[in-house]
């Protein structure tokens, strides 16, 4: 698979960049230093694969930087972009034996890895873990609800919209970055890699990015740093509002 250990992150946890909301959020001091014993780090290469659909992933993970891709393979060979893997998002399923999706790194990426068997034990013992990523699942749910709305009902602008949204108040939350003021991110799909997730055309994304950006709801600087003026604003133009849409 052509994966290397990482030495591109502090593998200290108390300097993870991600702690604040990864499986171990909740975890005393006792319980990491149980988990420190059963990970290790594994980076990856832009579009190098991390996991195949049905091969057995004898691991768990935490991205803790860059970003992956879930994707379905059809019988007949389309390929459907399902989901997105962001810091702090969870890879793997305690007590499945085989990957659901391919896994594909879209950036430079680096797991926080955990082997699979002894994190299941660690599970059943250690509460904070279990509850934690009972947490992580839910709002997993809650997120594919809304990207049922988006994909069913948004016109392209809000899917437009709705995704930077996402994208930026993830980044927002990772960072602690307080709500006043622009939100800055980088985004880490190309445009034929939004139009593919949002079932869009490739010159649809680029028209509505430009809508965007000449209507002043986004400003642009080169192809992938976004700022965006005022949060309400790209939030109204997903079709939501401040209070709801889409969990970070």
């Amino acid at each position: 698979m052509g994966v290397r250990e990482s030495a591109q992150v502090s593998q200290e946890c108390g300097d993870c960049p991600i702690r604040h909301r990864a499986v171990c959020a909740r975890c005393e001091a006792d319980e990491l230093a149980r988990l420190e014993q059963i990970k290790y780090y594994r980076s990856y290469e832009a579009g190098q694969t991390v996991i195949w659909a049905g091969d057995k992933m004898d691991f768990v993970a935490s991205v803790v930087t860059g970003v992956a891709t879930l994707t379905q393979t059809m019988e007949d060979g389309r390929r459907q972009m399902v989901g997105m893997l962001l810091p702090s998002d969870f890879v793997g399923r305690p007590g499945r034996q085989n990957a659901a999706y391919d896994v594909t790194a879209t950036t430079d990426l680096v797991m926080c890895c955990f082997r699979k068997k002894p994190f299941e034990e660690l599970m059943a013992t250690t509460p904070h873990i279990a509850q934690r990523l009972l947490e992580m699942t839910l709002d997993e749910l809650d997120a594919a609800r809304e990207w049922m709305l988006l994909l069913g009902r948004k016109t392209a602008r809000e899917k437009i919209a709705s995704l930077l949204a996402i994208i930026g108040r993830r980044d927002a939350a990772l960072h602690l970055a307080r709500r006043s003021g622009p939100m800055v991110f980088d985004l880490p799909l190309t445009r034929e890699e939004m139009a593919d997730y949002l079932g869009l055309t490739l010159e649809t994304v680029s028209r509505q990015v430009s809508a965007l950006k000449r209507d002043g709801v986004i400003q642009l600087e080169g192809k992938r740093h976004i700022i965006v003026p005022n949060l309400d604003r790209l939030l109204e133009e997903a079709g939501d509002d401040s209070d709801g849409g889409f969990l970070v």
